[in-house]
C-alpha cells in the first residue's frame, strides 16, 4: 500500500475522503450547481502519489487543497495536497448520471507534500497554489462552505475515519491543466505563518 509522510513516519491510509463544491467560487468556475449538504467522495490507497504526473493525450486539471491526516477520530495533522481530475471524462460522466472513480481515483491521481503535526483551529488554516512563480489559487476556511471542523463531523457520521486516513477539504477557484515541465508549489499558512510546503516539477 502506498504511504505518506507524516512528522518522520510513513503511514498508509486505508482511503482518502474528498469533499467537493466547498468553494462558491469554484462552484461558479465549473458551472456546478451548489449543493445542499456536502459532496463526499473517496479516493483509494492506491491514487496517492508523491510525484505530479500528467497523462497522454487526456486534460488532467490540478486542485489544490488543504489536506489532513487524521488520528483517533481527529485531525492530528495538516499537508497540502493536489485532487487531481481527468476533466473531460468528469463532464461526460457527470452528463450521463453516472459516477465519478474513473475521473477522479486513478492510479496518481492524489499528490501530496509531508504532512506536519496541527492541534491549531483547522478553520484558520489557508492555501496557496504557486505555479511557475505565479499564485493560482488562494483561498482558507473562510470561504469554505463547510469549514473543517463541521465537515469531520459530516464526514464521520457517513465514514468511520480510520488512522492514518486523509481529508481533502475542496479546491477554490483557479484550477486548470497539467502541462510538463511547469513548477509547483503548494503552501499551507495559519494566519501568516507557513506551516508547510510541497514542490513538484510535473512529468
Amino acid at each position: 500500500m502506498n504511504s505518506v509522510t507524516f512528522a518522520g513516519r510513513h503511514p498508509r491510509p486505508s482511503k482518502i475522503v474528498c469533499v467537493g463544491r466547498n468553494y462558491a467560487a469554484h462552484i461558479e468556475e465549473l458551472g456546478n450547481a451548489v449543493p445542499s449538504q456536502s459532496v463526499l467522495f473517496i479516493k483509494p490507497n492506491s491514487a496517492i502519489s508523491a510525484t505530479l504526473r500528467a497523462v497522454p493525450d487526456t486534460v488532467v486539471h490540478y486542485e489544490g487543497e488543504i489536506s489532513f491526516i487524521i488520528q483517533a477520530g481527529h485531525i492530528a495533522g495538516v499537508g497540502f495536497g493536489l485532487d487531481l481530475t481527468k476533466r473531460d471524462l468528469q463532464e461526460s460522466l457527470k452528463n450521463a448520471g453516472l459516477p465519478w472513480e474513473r475521473a477522479k481515483s486513478f492510479d496518481g491521481a492524489a499528490v501530496f507534500s509531508d504532512f506536519v503535526p496541527f492541534d491549531g483551529d483547522p478553520d484558520g488554516l489557508r492555501l496557496e497554489l504557486v505555479i511557475n512563480g505565479k499564485t493560482v489559487q488562494a483561498a482558507g476556511g473562510d470561504l469554505m462552505l463547510t469549514r473543517p471542523s463541521a465537515l469531520l463531523a459530516e464526514i464521520g457520521a457517513n465514514f468511520t475515519l480510520c488512522d492514518g486516513d486523509l481529508v481533502m477539504t475542496g479546491t477554490p477557484r483557479g484550477v486548470g491543466p497539467l502541462t510538463a515541465g511547469d513548477v509547483y508549489e503548494g503552501r499551507i499558512f495559519d494566519g501568516d505563518r507557513l506551516l508547510v510546503a510541497g514542490n513538484w516539477v510535473v512529468e
